[in-house]
């Protein structure tokens, strides 16, 4: 399995003052869903920072997301890890197939795959 990029994910009201501050630093969205805004720099275009409200199919924000190459195979191996599955694998609207795991810390990770 090969990570492609790994995004923090930062809850926030106030998406349009962050997609504002962070371009201050050069990055430039590159998503906006109305509750999610990612920005990435347009030279590394994987140094990316999503802010968002809430997420529109999920139960919580998730702390950061990592994006594989095979989110089926994460799954299954997370999975028979036995670690605790916060959010069932589904395919998105907008293009994803993702789910939720909670780390050893407590933190949340959004694992994802682009179809």
């Amino acid at each position: 399995m090969v990570v492609r990029r790994v995004v923090p994910n930062v809850r926030s009201e106030a998406l349009q003052e962050s997609r504002e501050f962070y371009g201050l630093l050069g990055f430039e969205e590159v998503m906006n869903l109305g509750w999610i805004v990612t920005v990435a720099s347009p030279s590394v275009p994987t140094a990316q920072v999503s802010v968002m409200t809430s997420d529109k199919t999920a139960p919580v924000v998730a702390d950061m997301s990592v994006e594989v190459d095979d989110v089926d195979a994460a799954y299954a191996a997370v999975r028979d890890s036995g670690a605790e599955i916060v959010h069932p694998l589904q395919d998105e609207e907008w293009g994803v197939r993702r789910f939720f795991v909670r780390d050893p810390n407590g933190r949340v990770v959004n694992v994802l795959g682009h179809r």
